[in-house]
């Protein structure tokens, strides 16, 4: 039996007791058998496929590595990064400082806000008319 084979057995295996313990003391034998035999057949098909990917990805970092290996031109492509920012200083510094005071809004301070009253134009007895039949009474 090849190697590969025999190790993706022997993870079933593993897989095999594991499902088949655990179920035991819950079920009847012949149902702990069957699903034994179900984490068996996934356990084997999980390694296998574990390993093709994990030889896929080594494949594509060895080729990957081969053709860093033969472009020794391009080397210098994409190697340097430039992290400086540009000088703005002066810019930082104004926006820091207080802005003179006729900008603010004038040199009279605090002025409250004086707002026109309401005022009602019409005769009383009419308004509470008006509220009475809204009420409908």
């Amino acid at each position: 039996m090849s190697k590969k084979i025999m190790q993706n057995a022997i993870i079933g295996l593993i897989g095999f007791l594991f499902t088949f313990l655990t179920n035991y003391g819950h079920n009847l034998l012949r149902t702990s058998l069957f699903r034994g035999i179900f984490g068996f057949i996934l356990w084997f098909v999980l390694a296998f496929l574990l390993r093709w990917v994990l030889g896929y990805i080594m494949n594509l970092s060895s080729a990957t590595n081969a053709s860093e290996l033969s472009g020794r031109d391009h080397e210098a492509l994409g190697g340097n990064l430039d992290v400086r920012t540009p000088d703005e200083d002066e810019e930082l510094i104004n926006l820091l400082k207080p802005k003179p005071a006729e900008e603010q809004g004038g040199g009279e301070g605090f002025t409250p806000l004086n707002p026109p009253k309401l005022v009602t134009l019409k005769d009383p007895e009419e308004l509470a008319k008006a509220v009475r039949h809204l009420k409908e009474e």
